[in-house]
């Protein structure tokens, strides 16, 4: 099959790298100077065995896309910029388009099946930075992700069939889910910790703070009857699949990057933010997760260094 990973960075680049090394035809949907240095000199994807320079279309909108073959659509952007990538697939996409989610959140697949009957999610495991313009980083090696998938609202077919041989031939651990929103939510729950990694400088309160907003996340999911694999799941699915690449440092995660890059915004919104609206809609308090968005929305729009806050403080006032 053809792909077009609509957000080529992080998590997006090293999808669409890997699949692009394995044969597959890729557009790469991209924008600034990231889109210019893959036009310029390729995607650089810097994996266990070595920086590969990776030769694939790249556009900074659906409508250059040729719309022809059998594509499926990688969205990969973070989840407070899927409504802009969205919009401009509802332009220019044909309306049969299957559409996979890999975004962090579980926002992002409703938001899509408003305007693609062929919505497919993804839970993301995939270690990966990109801080560099036109450079994504795969932290995980010899297996670079393990990428689940499934169909919203549930179940499997032809189309994630597909895409898991598509994915098990490039070297990306898969399986077919038929609740898999339910893996989803059990991702999400691990994602609350990466405001307070993104925001707080680490140590014992920043320790706390994020064990706090987790069981407040699961209490909170609990509450509005959501299903949720378990953690004990989770950590056996996981296993000893992901292994990390000893030649590189260990950064910070998808917020954290933001914040490091200077964007400006972050999907704090999405993840923390998700607690906190679900507890909204069931009736719930959620003063952690609340705090942590605060947070890390006021660093992020001031242009404030990663892990600079103190956790203690924000202890002190819950």
């Amino acid at each position: 099959m053809q792909y077009v990973v609509y957000g080529a960075g992080a998590v997006g680049g090293v999808v669409g790298g890997t699949l692009a090394r394995a044969g597959h035809p890729v557009t790469l949907v991209a924008r600034g100077a990231h889109l210019a240095a893959i036009r310029d000199r390729g995607l650089v994807l810097d994996a266990g065995d070595g920086r590969n320079t990776v030769e694939a279309a790249a556009t900074d909108t659906a409508a250059e896309v040729d719309w022809t073959g059998d594509i499926v659509v990688v969205l990969a952007v973070k989840s407070h910029q899927a409504a802009v990538a969205l919009d401009d697939l509802r332009r220019h996409a044909p309306a049969e388009t299957p559409v996979v989610c890999a975004t962090n959140g579980i926002a992002t697949e409703v938001a899509a099946l408003r305007l693609f009957a062929r919505t497919y999610a993804v839970c993301v495991m995939l270690p990966a930075s990109h801080l560099e313009p036109g450079v994504v980083v795969a932290a995980c090696h010899p297996t670079p992700a393990i990428l689940d998938i499934g169909r919203i609202p549930g179940g499997t077919d032809a189309t994630t069939a597909a895409v898991r041989a598509d994915l098990l031939a490039a070297g990306i651990a898969c399986e077919e889910r038929d609740d898999i929103l339910a893996w989803k939510r059990r991702k999400l729950l691990t994602n609350l910790g990466n405001g307070v990694d993104a925001s707080f400088a680490q140590g014992a309160a920043a320790d706390e703070l994020a064990e706090r907003a987790l069981a407040e996340g699961e209490a909170v999911l609990a509450a509005a009857g959501l299903a949720v694999v378990s953690a004990e799941d989770d950590t056996a699915r996981r296993g000893s699949i992901l292994q990390r690449r000893p030649d590189l440092e260990r950064g910070g995660g998808s917020t954290w990057q933001s914040l490091a890059r200077g964007t400006g915004d972050s999907e704090i919104d999405y993840l923390s933010g998700e607690v906190v609206l679900q507890g909204r809609l069931a009736g719930v308090r959620t003063p952690v997760n609340d705090a942590v968005v605060a947070a890390t929305r006021r660093l992020a729009a001031a242009g404030g260094a990663p892990r600079s806050l103190d956790a203690a403080e924000v202890l002190a006032i819950l």
